[in-house]
């Protein structure tokens, strides 16, 4: 596809989703402006992307630099590994039951950088100026981007893939409610005497959750969610105490556990903004939701906001991708999907923290309908990969026998 040279798009941000959204602008005829630093290539933490994402990575080119370095999520598995009165069974979600060969895959991020940042350096239709955006001027008709080194960007459209405390939504004028969590996510990665069979087990416990999630070989990422000072003290034990805590926490599941070095610790908080674009500024990514690491929802969510933005801002490229119909438009498309992801995992983190009994029930008996019910729990995976897609297949599934007769003779 031909390329426009004018800077129809200014990309705020150099984390995975501002390299995802200028790679997919530019795939999409537009020019392209990226403004922020090197990717980073001391980022311990892993990620693991659904099918949907992983398609939208290919479509861009990149996947297939990912994938020897990945490992696919085939089983998801629950577990309350909680020592209250009220526990929840054990819930298994397996890919085949909805005829899908894996979830998704998980790799380091630091590889995921690496292979965004040479594809980004790569594309003819990007400029990548590595400076951070010192101000923001909004005018009618577009935004100006002073930059540390001097130079100045102007654009119709400005893409905030800045961070939780976005620059750029601040100068949006978009309000957010953000709040703090008595929570910190230790992160590390661990090899294992077993074989993770490519299954990813979620503990649910006081705390929050503690997640393994599958690596290539016999080695998984850890993403241990426990109370601030809790973090601290297990990131300080030396490396055959922590195995330890580790593997006990795991029920011995994957046999002898031995942690690597790299520990990392991320407060966590919450962010929803009031609206998700305005003032030629459309949010994505941490600018636009944040909630704690619960179903890997957070990256995938935010390859959506970039899909969804792309797909806007081409049908009004003859016309004005900034503008406010433009931009009222995407906050409409995404507002359903981020309200309900956002919501579901805030309000499961929160039951995991209560003690009162009413919250520990309905955490229970929701886990029971999931793991005795399989097309509820077919429905909850469809929706998990691709939003409306679970409640496409109750549809199609309560066409009568010869209404799909009559289908197949047309």
């Amino acid at each position: 596809m031909s390329v426009d040279t004018t800077n129809h798009v200014v990309v705020a941000g150099t984390g995975p989703v501002g390299l995802i959204s200028a790679l997919a602008f530019a795939e999409a005829g537009f020019g392209v402006v990226l403004a922020g630093p090197s990717a980073r290539a001391d980022d311990g933490r892993t990620t693991a992307l659904m099918v949907p994402a992983l398609k939208f990575l290919a479509k861009l080119g990149v996947l297939d630099s990912l994938e020897p370095e990945a490992a696919p999520l085939k089983v998801m598995r629950i577990i309350d590994g909680t020592s209250r009165l009220i526990r929840s069974p054990i819930v298994t979600f397996r890919a085949g039951e909805i005829g899908e060969d894996h979830f998704g895959l998980n790799f380091q991020n630091r590889v995921f950088n690496a292979v965004l940042e040479k594809a980004v350096e790569a594309h003819a239709g990007i400029e990548w100026r590595r400076a951070m955006v010192d101000s923001w001027t909004l005018e009618p008709n577009k935004v100006n981007a002073a930059l540390s080194d001097g130079t100045s960007v102007e654009a119709p459209l400005a893409v905030a893939a800045d961070g939780r405390n976005s620059p750029a939504r601040q100068a949006a004028g978009i309000s957010a409610s953000v709040r703090s969590l008595p929570q910190a996510a230790l992160v590390l990665n661990f090899a294992h005497s077993r074989d993770h069979a490519f299954t990813s087990t979620e503990f649910h416990t006081e705390t929050g959750p503690f997640t393994q999630v599958p690596l290539p070989g016999r080695r998984s990422s850890l993403v241990w969610v426990l109370r601030p000072e809790m973090a601290k003290d297990f990131a300080s034990l030396d490396d055959a105490a922590l195995s330890l805590r580790v593997e006990q926490q795991m029920q011995s599941m994957l046999g002898r556990v031995t942690v690597e070095g790299g520990r990392q610790i991320y407060p966590l908080s919450t962010l929803l903004p009031q609206r998700f674009a305005q003032n030629r500024v459309a949010l994505v990514g941490e600018a636009a939701h944040v909630f704690p690491p619960i179903g890997a929802q957070g990256l995938n969510l935010g390859i959506r906001d970039v899909d969804q933005l792309v797909e806007i801002a081409s049908k009004y490229r003859d016309d004005d991708t900034g503008a406010v119909l433009a931009l009222a438009a995407y906050d409409s498309a995404r507002r359903p999907d981020i309200l309900a992801r956002t919501s579901a995992v805030n309000l499961l983190n929160t039951s995991l923290l209560s003690d009162m009994l009413p919250a520990q029930l309905a955490r229970s008996a929701g886990l029971n309908v999931l793991g005795g019910f399989s097309p509820l729990r077919a429905f909850f995976m469809r929706e998990g990969l691709r939003p409306g897609s679970g409640f496409s297949s109750i549809a199609s599934g309560l066409r009568s026998p010869r209404s799909q007769r009559d289908a197949s003779t047309d």
